[in-house]
């Protein structure tokens, strides 16, 4: 045991150190010493996963590796039974669980965790893949450009790249009126994956838009849900 010898200094030492932790913090005095909580424990990355997310030096403009521990392992690209009742070849966007899927044989789905349009932009319906392009310029409609000046400088089309908001690759969706102006289109933003954060358009990973648009033909439907209707 320590001795309780503790003389008046270092008594009124002490206590001017906790007055001014408590100014400077805002809150009220701790009744001990303040415990740091350990950081999150990053998640276990399977070897498949980190092979799914790994660098893309042979790309036109070469894609650094994900850091995928960063994304909710749910959002991890994977193969799933297929829980949305649509015929093989379909995709379809699960808006509230910001999922993708692309329907494919014998029950079975690919799923992709994805980023969707905020409140004010969402959209829905069944619609089409009417084409794809790989690296593509991107466009922002005139009524973005309109809330954002600053996009003037797009208007005729923005060049492709890393910063590009179209990412590596896009799925552009028309229904019987032609263009909707809205796309499947990929970001290297891992934190909006499982978020309502763009102007209506649906995000992918740069990984998983690619893995996307090698399987998805043009031509292909698409259906999009605002509310839990799978089978």
């Amino acid at each position: 045991m320590h001795s309780t010898n503790i003389n008046r200094r270092q008594i009124l030492a002490g206590s001017a150190a906790l007055c001014g932790l408590t100014l400077a913090g805002c809150v009220s005095a701790p009744s001990s010493m303040p415990r740091v909580a350990p950081a999150p424990a990053a998640p276990d990355v399977p070897p498949d996963v980190l092979a799914y997310y790994g660098p893309r030096p042979q790309e036109q403009f070469p894609i650094p590796a994900v850091n995928i521990a960063k994304v909710d392992p749910r959002y991890w690209r994977t193969m799933v039974d297929d829980p949305t009742g649509e015929r093989p070849g379909t995709v379809v966007v699960d808006t509230p669980s910001r999922y993708l899927y692309w329907v494919m044989p014998g029950g079975r789905a690919m799923r992709y965790g994805v980023g969707i349009g905020r409140e004010g932009f969402a959209w829905g319906g069944r619609a089409r893949i009417a084409y794809k392009r790989a690296w593509p310029r991107w466009t922002p409609p005139a009524a973005m450009i309109a809330r954002q000046p600053e996009l003037e400088q797009y208007r005729y089309g923005m060049e492709p790249g890393l910063t590009n908001p179209l990412g590596a690759r896009a799925l552009y969706i028309h229904d019987s009126s032609g263009d909707t102006l809205y796309r499947v289109h990929g970001t290297m933003e891992e934190w909006s994956i499982g978020k309502a954060v763009s102007s209506g358009c649906v995000r992918l990973l740069f990984h998983d838009v690619i893995d996307l648009h090698d399987r998805v033909p043009d031509g292909a439907p698409i259906v999009v849900r605002q509310s839990a209707q799978m089978a």
